[in-house]
């Protein structure tokens, strides 16, 4: 009980940290992408000026890692989704990272940066000695809230939260009861977020007709593919993430995947840039004019893209982009296979390409779920996910292991 006020307060102010910092990378992208190509008179923003937009963001991001700060020896690409508290020094650089990311058009999401910024705000909040929160508590609080403003509602988080108490085991009493405070702060936050501004992940899809019998073997065998090419990114990450460091200054590395980054909208279009969320519904809108090989392109792009950011050191989450990448898998292969329903291969899509990523069983079913927005899928989709989790078991996560000297993200850093 003693939880439940610091829980509500938390939940709210996590939730207005994300609006507050979306909105503001919203303005930017409609200034960047939108106001200033039309008042010079550019036809069009898919040629040159993506690649000179991706390539400014990415210098700007590396001058901001490199003279921030706070951010010596922070490397996104060796962390989990939730890291211990940052100092709050770092978090005014860490903000305008994400901020020029999101707005820049790199192919990353919000989820990993907005977490560290509220587990940080929590535990500098909550930490004191008079209300004796632990540390390991105000996370708890900060995650949970932050993830139910993400996804408008406290289900992620709860399963997000399920896992993590699993894996830890350390404390007593029923496992609602562990819950309770983190599900009061992304209660708070959800329904904080429902009165501004409230995202979907539901796209636009072809009423399904109804289950079948061979919905589970379709769907097992789409998600064994979208798994597949997950695990290409994952294969890729720690060469993509050596080759960009060797450069060994974050200026000439951001700048330089910015450069690749552009030529990567180029090729794909603009339906390839951002975090996703708008775009997977773009996509979804636009599938029946599209051949399945077209779609299947826009799936590599953006999962090439991923990679790309996620390697070379911008700030951002991996959820977003992934989920579209599942989005274009699944309707490629309705298009290839008229039979397979496009709910069913979406659904199995997103699921296996969430699954290899975050390695996270009740996340890869709830962005399935939620995607498609019809529950009379989840049947299926806890049948499709068997043979996708055997495989994903198995490979590594979508992480580089740190240096064992603890050197900083880039080396040059270290002369300094």
């Amino acid at each position: 009980m003693r939880l439940v006020v610091p829980a509500l307060l938390v939940g709210v102010l996590c939730a207005l940290t994300l609006l507050a910092l979306s909105a503001l990378a919203t303005w930017i992208q409609d200034l960047v992408w939108d106001r200033l190509p039309a008042a010079w008179g550019l036809a069009t923003t898919e040629t040159w000026w993506t690649v000179v937009v991706l390539t400014v963001t990415g210098l700007l991001v590396g001058a901001t890692i490199r003279w921030a700060p706070g951010h010596a020896g922070v490397d996104p690409a060796t962390t989990d989704l939730v890291t211990a508290p940052l100092p709050l020094r770092a978090l005014p650089g860490l903000a305008l990272t994400l901020v020029l990311g999101l707005a820049g058009g790199v192919s990353l999401g919000p989820e990993n940066p907005i977490i560290a910024i509220n587990v940080a705000l929590t535990a500098w909040l909550l930490c004191r000695p008079r209300l004796g929160v632990p540390v390991q508590g105000a996370v708890g609080l900060a995650m949970a809230a932050t993830i139910g403003a993400m996804f408008a509602t406290p289900v992620a988080a709860a399963l997000v939260l399920t896992e993590t108490l699993a894996e830890r085991g350390d404390a007593p009493g029923p496992l609602f009861d562990r819950l309770f405070a983190p599900l009061v702060a992304a209660g708070a936050g959800a329904v904080t977020m429902l009165a501004f501004d409230a995202p979907t992940f539901a796209i636009d899809l072809p009423d399904h007709p109804g289950l079948h019998v061979g919905d589970a073997l379709s769907a097992a065998v789409v998600a064994l593919v979208a798994a597949l090419l997950a695990l290409l990114a994952v294969l890729a990450l720690p060469w993509v993430h050596r080759a960009f460091h060797a450069l060994r200054h974050p200026v000439l590395a951001l700048g330089a995947a910015g450069l690749l980054l552009g030529l990567l909208g180029v090729l794909g279009g603009p339906l390839t840039l951002f975090k996703g969320l708008a775009q997977m519904k773009e996509l979804s809108e636009e599938a029946d004019t599209l051949a399945w090989s077209a779609i299947l392109v826009l799936a590599l792009v953006k999962l090439v893209a991923l990679v790309v950011a996620a390697g070379a050191g911008f700030r951002g989450g991996r959820i977003f982009p992934t989920v579209f990448v599942g989005v274009a898998v699944g309707l490629a292969a309705s298009s290839l296979v008229p039979a397979v329903p496009a709910a069913v291969a979406v659904s199995a899509a997103v699921l296996g390409a969430v699954l290899v990523v975050s390695r996270d069983g009740w996340l890869a079913l709830f962005m399935a779920a939620v995607t498609v927005g019809d529950v009379r899928l989840i049947p299926v989709l806890c049948v499709a996910i068997l043979p996708v989790w055997l495989v994903a078991r198995v490979m590594p996560p979508m992480r580089v292991d740190p240096p064992a000297d603890g050197a900083p993200e880039f080396a040059a850093l270290a002369r300094t």
